[in-house]
C-alpha cells in the first residue's frame, strides 16, 4: 500500500489562478534579435553566402567611424573577413582589418538593423533602436574621435518616419507573368552557350 499524500487532480479553473513558473511573461523574455541574427549568419555560411550585418551607429557601437554613412555601416562578417567572431545575446564582437589595420569590433545587437547575405540580398530587417524613433534625436557626438585621434563630426540626424518610404521590391521568380514582357523567339542551337575559339 502506498503511503504519503495524494493530491487530487487541480481543475482548470484552479490552473488559471496559480502562476506557472515555466511560463515567462512577453516582457520578461529575452529579444529574439540575437537568435535570428546567429540563425541567418548559419544559413548564410551553410549556403556559402558572405554574411553582412547593417548597423545604426551610435557612441556605443565600437567602429571606424571613418567608414560609417549617414549613421550607418554594413559589416561582413563572414569567416574570412573575421577572427574571434562572437555572436552573443548582447554584443557581436570580432577582430576585422580596415584599410590594412587590425581593428576590434564590438556591435550592440540592438543596434543592428539587417542580416542578409551579400549575393542574393536575402535577410531579415529589424526594427530601427528606439532613439531613432524619438522626433528630434540626434546622432553621434561631435565630441567623438576617430581612430587618428581627431575629432569626428557628427552623424546627420535620422529621417522622421513621414520622410521614409518603404516599398517592396519584387525578387527574381515573384514577377507574375502578366508584368513579363513577352518573350521572343529562343535563340537558335537550343538556347545552349558557345564559345568561339579566336587567335
Amino acid at each position: 500500500m502506498r503511503r504519503g499524500r495524494t493530491r487530487a487532480p487541480r481543475s482548470a479553473s484552479q490552473k488559471a489562478l496559480l502562476p506557472d513558473a515555466d511560463m515567462m511573461n512577453a516582457q520578461d523574455s529575452t529579444s529574439t534579435r540575437p537568435y535570428l541574427i546567429r540563425a541567418l549568419y548559419e544559413w548564410c555560411t551553410d549556403n556559402g553566402f558572405t554574411p553582412y550585418i547593417a548597423v545604426r551607429v551610435d557612441d556605443s557601437v565600437q567602429v571606424p567611424r571613418e567608414y560609417v554613412k549617414d549613421g550607418e555601416i554594413v559589416l561582413n562578417i563572414s569567416y574570412d573577413a573575421t577572427s574571434a567572431l562572437q555572436l552573443g545575446n548582447d554584443f557581436i564582437e570580432f577582430k576585422a582589418r580596415f584599410g590594412g589595420k587590425p581593428r576590434d569590433i564590438m556591435v550592440p545587437v540592438g543596434r543592428v538593423i539587417a542580416i542578409y547575405a551579400r549575393e542574393n540580398g536575402q535577410g531579415m530587417a529589424f526594427p530601427p533602436p528606439v532613439d531613432m524613433l524619438a522626433p528630434g534625436a540626434g546622432g553621434l557626438s561631435s565630441g567623438l574621435l576617430d581612430a587618428g585621434g581627431t575629432p569626428e563630426g557628427t552623424v546627420p540626424e535620422p529621417s522622421t518616419d513621414e520622410d521614409r518610404v518603404v516599398q517592396l521590391v519584387p525578387t527574381e521568380g515573384s514577377a507574375s507573368p502578366a508584368d513579363e514582357p513577352p518573350r521572343g523567339p529562343a535563340p537558335a542551337g537550343g538556347g545552349r552557350p558557345s564559345l568561339k575559339r579566336v587567335k
